[in-house]
């Protein structure tokens, strides 16, 4: 049995059979040959020599295709940093916003679409329930991230949403919640629902969907939609900036699966973690055949430039300094502090928590970059179905 299998040995190794009898998509193999390049020479690096002892490191690029699980950890910690400035000293509330499995033949055929209504419909939600003086009255502040993987990597469309606990009324205010909650899950859930199927109504004629060129199966699938229970999952709210931050950098940059979670394989079966949520969340160990698993990766393979991470209300791109200077007013508390870029050095320390620069053969020298390492003029095709 191999062990210690990444996702990109299990494409290089084992997908060619894939590959034979399925096209991919041009998003689909930019992310296959970034994903298998990734730290390799395909991509290019650099020659280290330890100035003690002469021992050598060949260190290589990194893809930094947003798929990649070896590619996150410095574009969350960016990301994060930028946050740093914009968190407000106020209770944060996690919430949870997620589709029926009745759409999901629309993912495969009209996926940006899809994925842009969802957004469309939560933003709508959260704007709606902020505004309405029974609960708040006033402008939220918001993000929202999109994931649309189940621990077993079939698809399962659903929005986290990270809301400040409270809103800026029209006469510069800040107003908390006024019950010890932000809003009822219920309520939320019925008008989520109601503000997707009236977009996605709307948007049927540029539906490439099968259901959407024939009225009755149209009929029958907003009638499957409307018997579903949807759910809005509301958890308990977040403490300071430090726990916000933290929670928040569980979700922003994951990708369907982590190469952490790969255990193996054994024969041509990819064995994973997972939970079960149907048993109380319990670990569980997927079994999956090769072929399967890469198609059901693929399926999370976003449409190029789509941003699956947004901000909303306050935070929108437009006002957002004005407006979180109008906040910080209303709530008396000062700017942040500028924030201080890390060097390269730094950052290893911090997020690896090694010394990334120290020799680890002679614990007396530091590496220093000797020679560049060229990239490979072009990368391999992969061979599809002609």
């Amino acid at each position: 049995m191999a062990r210690g299998l990444g996702l990109a040995e299990i494409l290089r190794n084992h997908g060619q059979p894939y590959l034979e009898t399925h096209p991919l998509s041009a998003v689909q193999e930019k992310a296959w040959h970034a994903i298998v390049a990734c730290r390799t020479p395909v991509l290019g690096g650099h020659v280290e020599c330890c100035d003690h002892c002469g021992v050598l490191r060949h260190v290589y690029h990194s893809c930094r295709n947003r798929h990649c699980p070896q590619c996150q950890t410095r574009a969350k910690e960016a990301w994060l940093a930028a946050r740093r400035r914009e968190l407000l000293p106020v209770p944060y509330f996690h919430l949870v916003f997620t589709l029926p499995h009745a759409v999901n033949g629309l993912a495969g055929s009209d996926t940006r679409t899809l994925y842009a209504l969802l957004f469309g419909a939560v933003a709508d939600t959260l704007n709606e329930f902020a505004a309405n003086s029974r609960w708040l009255g006033g402008r939220p502040s918001f993000t929202l991230v999109l994931h649309t993987w189940k621990q077993d990597l079939g698809r399962h469309l659903h929005v986290h949403a990270l809301v400040a606990g409270g809103a800026l009324t029209i006469d510069g205010d800040w107003v908390s919640p006024k019950r010890g909650f932000l809003f009822p899950v219920r309520a939320l859930s019925r008008v989520f629902r109601g503000k997707f199927m009236s977009a996605l109504d709307a948007a049927r004629n540029g539906l490439r969907y099968d259901a959407a060129q024939d009225d009755a199966a149209w009929r029958d699938l907003f009638a499957t939609l409307r018997r579903h229970d949807w759910v809005v999952y509301a958890k308990q709210p977040l403490g300071g900036p430090a726990q916000v931050l933290e929670y928040l950098g569980r979700y922003t940059h994951r990708v369907a699966i982590s190469n952490e979670r790969i255990l193996g394989m054994a024969g041509n079966i990819v064995r994973f973690r997972g939970r079960d949520s149907a048993h109380g969340n319990r670990k569980k160990v997927v079994h999956l055949a090769a072929d399967e698993f890469i198609r059901r990766f693929l399926l999370h393979v976003l449409p190029p430039g789509f941003k699956r991470i947004r901000h909303y209300g306050l935070l929108g791109p437009a006002h957002k300094a004005a407006n979180l200077a109008a906040v910080r007013a209303a709530l008396d508390t000062p700017a942040p502090d500028p924030v201080v870029t890390e060097s390269v050095e730094d950052f290893m320390r911090r997020v690896a928590q090694i010394e990334w620069t120290d020799c680890p053969h002679c614990g007396a020298g530091r590496f220093q970059v000797i020679a560049p390492i060229p990239m490979a003029r072009r990368c391999p095709p992969l061979r599809g179905p002609p």
